[in-house]
């Protein structure tokens, strides 16, 4: 697979962003302790690994379009998306409550096309 610089900067970018809300926001590692706080309306994005399950994919997908929440699906596995997240093992499903100093929130609404 060739990866193009607009990707791999853009994937370099959304790892620094990440690693900033890890360190300076709060954020949720687990999918099942996602969900609440998802169907609350307290999550700002919600970031899904390419290789997570298909059926866990779909109902994050529903809940957060129920919530009016941001879904951003990462290009890479969840063994790439931990380390992406500055954790030493794989995470399928970060969602960020607070993203505190960085603007990676806002950023992926412009992207999306998203109010």
């Amino acid at each position: 697979m060739v990866v193009t610089k607009m990707t791999k900067k853009s994937l370099e970018w959304i790892n620094s962003g990440l690693q900033l809300v890890m360190k300076s926001g709060k954020c949720l590692m687990d999918y099942k302790q996602s969900l609440k706080p998802i169907r609350q309306g307290k999550v700002k994005l919600v970031v899904l690994a390419n290789n997570s399950p298909a059926l866990r994919k779909s109902e994050t997908e529903h809940e957060a379009m129920l919530a009016e929440t941001g879904v951003h699906h990462y290009s890479g596995n969840n063994g790439e998306l931990g380390p992406a997240c500055r954790k030493y093992h794989r995470v399928g499903t970060p969602t960020i409550i607070d993203p505190s100093v960085s603007d990676i929130t806002r950023s992926m609404r412009e992207q999306t096309g998203q109010k």
